[in-house]
């Protein structure tokens, strides 16, 4: 068990990291609306996170060969990134002091906000389903040893977004209102990218992002 513990470590120092819609979603909300934002948009993530993985380990192969037959799934995620993304770039600030102040009602927004942006980028289910594959034979497929593995991978994973949230909030006393349009331009950006990119997988042909042939090539 502590062996398992010890891989799963850096495998969440590493995830906190990956460069996607939620990392830049997460840097922005923090730095601008506070670490209690921060954490409650990071939670919504988390919970996203959760599911995927239950999805996964009960779902396996069969989910994963579902996915390749699917590519609506990439459209249909890609297309909801992108006008998300239009609309974050679009989207017009009005010159309010308050604009970096939360009601506590928001929270609950926020968390929703972090849940909803993870949850339809089919691309994640797709790596956690991925993930399970190949880490379960290693683990003998022992439901304790996988429950165990993911529970540290998914704590690490949130302990260091909490010390990014810590960071971000420090740039808070940085952030004039043209840099915060600045940031929120940019933001708008990369989700319309990270969104073209799903849309564009979706219409590729099915050999291309055949995800559990490709795992058997890791796997050799």
């Amino acid at each position: 068990m502590f062996e398992d513990v010890q891989t799963a470590i850096p495998l969440g120092f590493l995830l906190s990291f990956v460069i996607g819609p939620v990392f830049f979603v997460l840097l922005e909300t923090s730095a601008t609306k506070g670490f209690r934002a921060g954490v409650s948009f990071d939670l919504g993530v988390i919970i996203a996170d959760i599911v995927f993985l239950i999805i996964a380990y009960f779902s396996s192969f069969q989910l994963l060969e579902n996915l390749s037959n699917q590519p609506g799934l990439f459209v249909f995620g890609g297309m909801i990134l992108l006008v998300y993304g239009i609309v974050t770039f679009a989207k017009k600030e009005t010159k309010k002091k308050a604009s970096l102040k939360v009601k506590k009602g928001t929270y609950l927004g926020l968390m929703a906000k972090g849940f909803l942006l993870n949850f339809i980028n089919i691309g994640v289910l797709a790596f956690w389903l991925g993930l399970v594959v190949i880490v379960g034979p290693s683990l003998d497929n022992n439901p304790n040893r996988i429950l165990v593995f993911f529970s540290t991978v998914i704590l690490v994973y949130f302990l260091t977004d909490l010390i990014k949230i810590l960071l971000a909030k420090q740039l808070r006393r940085y952030l004039t209102e043209e840099r915060i349009v600045l940031i929120k331009k940019g933001l708008g950006i990369v989700l319309v990218i990270c969104g073209i990119v799903l849309i564009t997988k979706g219409f590729l042909p099915k050999e291309k992002f055949n995800i559990q042939e490709g795992i058997e090539r890791i796997s050799e």
